[in-house]
């Protein structure tokens, strides 16, 4: 479901509304559905708790990307990655990120 500017994901089995451009819906659900792989391999090493799963997964993501950075593929140069598109997805994941971390700790109290 989504609505102009606004788009429902699914992230760590839970709905969450967050803003994306227009046209960029296909991106941010890709996204989505790397991070949901990578928050899965972490909770399959038995790391215990959303917070420390949501932070591991985006400790391993940014490791990812710094690495890619310091040895790009294809011959290319560190500064021909699109850090543009990088940076859109790192704020998208961010955003949800923190939306998740936000509702489990207003379940807390």
């Amino acid at each position: 479901m989504s609505e102009k500017g606004a788009l429902t994901i699914n992230l760590m089995g839970r709905e969450f509304r967050v803003g994306c451009p227009e046209g960029e819906e296909r991106q941010l659900l890709a996204t989505v559905d790397y991070l949901n792989r990578k928050i899965k391999e972490v909770r399959d090493s038995k790391v215990v708790g959303n917070e420390r799963i949501a932070l591991m997964a985006a400790l391993n993501v940014a490791h990812e990307l710094l690495a890619q950075q310091r040895a790009p593929a294809n011959g290319a140069t560190a500064g021909n990655i699109d850090t543009t598109a990088f940076k859109r997805r790192i704020v998208a994941m961010q955003e949800t990120v923190e939306s998740a971390l936000q509702a489990d700790q207003e379940n807390l109290f």
